[in-house]
This record gives structure tokens, C-alpha cells and sequence, in this order.
């Protein structure tokens, strides 16, 4: 269902195209997160443990900006992680005022066994676009998400 504005047919395209974006976004995010359920993690949390796995020790600014949260939000996601034992805070060597977060044995042994399952989830919900499709989405999302305000 698209949008019952009445404002100029740039307009409502532009509206149209936003509510389809937000939805189809909502859609895939309840479909990824039901799996990210099962395995008690939230998608910040993930998205912190698959930061750390394929970058490596953070810090939570860091964490931050990757996964486009705040500074308060971060903060709680790697508490619950740490209780759950995937994270650990370490100081950094090279900064003594600097924490950053480590993957444990557990953490590193989880996402490593993880990862791969989320990936075919991720791939069975973009399987109905070729190649090609993907790419121009993928630029396209770019082009929105870097605009300048």
C-alpha cells in the first residue's frame, strides 16, 4: 500500500519509494532478528561480536560509530555481552586511558560458529535479487545514507 498523499507526483513517488524502503527494511530486520533470537542475541549485540571478529579489539567508540549507535547504547551491549561471556575489556597497551573490548574464547568459538548460519539467512533474504540488482540497491543505499544535510 503506498502513500494517499495528495501533494505533486514527485511527491508522492518520494513517499512511496520511502514507505517501501522502511518497510521492506522492518520486514527483513523481524525475519534476521527471529534467528538472532533464537541464540539470545539482540542486533547490536551481533553486530558488536561480528565487529570484533572480522576487525578485531575495539574500543566502544569505535563499536559506536561502526554500528551507527550511541555512546549510552554501546555501553549496555557490551555489559550484556561481557555477562554473557563473549567480550571481555582489556586496556590497551598502546593508550593507557583507552579500554578495548576483546572477543573471549566463547565469543570468538560463538561467532565463528555463527556467522556462516546468519550469512545464509542474510543470503536466502536477498536471493530474490541477481547480482546486479544487489549492486545498484547497494549504491543506491549509499547515495541516501552519505547525502549531505
Amino acid at each position: 500500500m503506498g502513500t494517499h498523499y495528495t501533494g505533486s507526483s514527485s511527491e508522492k513517488t518520494t513517499l512511496n519509494t520511502f514507505i517501501k524502503l522502511m518497510r521492506a527494511t522492518e520486514s527483513i530486520n523481524n525475519r534476521l532478528n527471529k534467528h538472532l533470537a533464537e541464540v539470545d542475541l539482540t542486533i547490536s549485540q551481533f553486530g558488536t561480536l561480528e565487529a570484533l571478529y572480522h576487525l578485531g579489539p575495539l574500543n566502544q567508540r569505535a563499536i559506536a560509530e561502526k554500528l551507527l549507535k550511541s555512546g549510552g547504547n554501546i555501553t549496555m551491549v557490551i555489559d550484556n555481552l561481557e555477562k554473557s561471556g563473549y567480550v571481555t575489556r582489556k586496556k590497551d597497551p598502546k593508550d593507557r586511558r583507552a579500554v578495548l573490548i576483546h572477543l573471549t574464547e566463547k565469543g570468538d568459538e560463538f561467532i565463528n560458529e555463527f556467522f556462516p548460519k546468519h550469512l545464509d539467512k542474510i543470503k536466502k533474504e536477498f536471493s530474490v535479487l541477481t547480482d546486479s540488482e544487489k549492486k545498484q540497491l547497494a549504491a543506491m543505499c549509499k547515495k541516501l545514507g552519505l547525502q549531505e544535510k
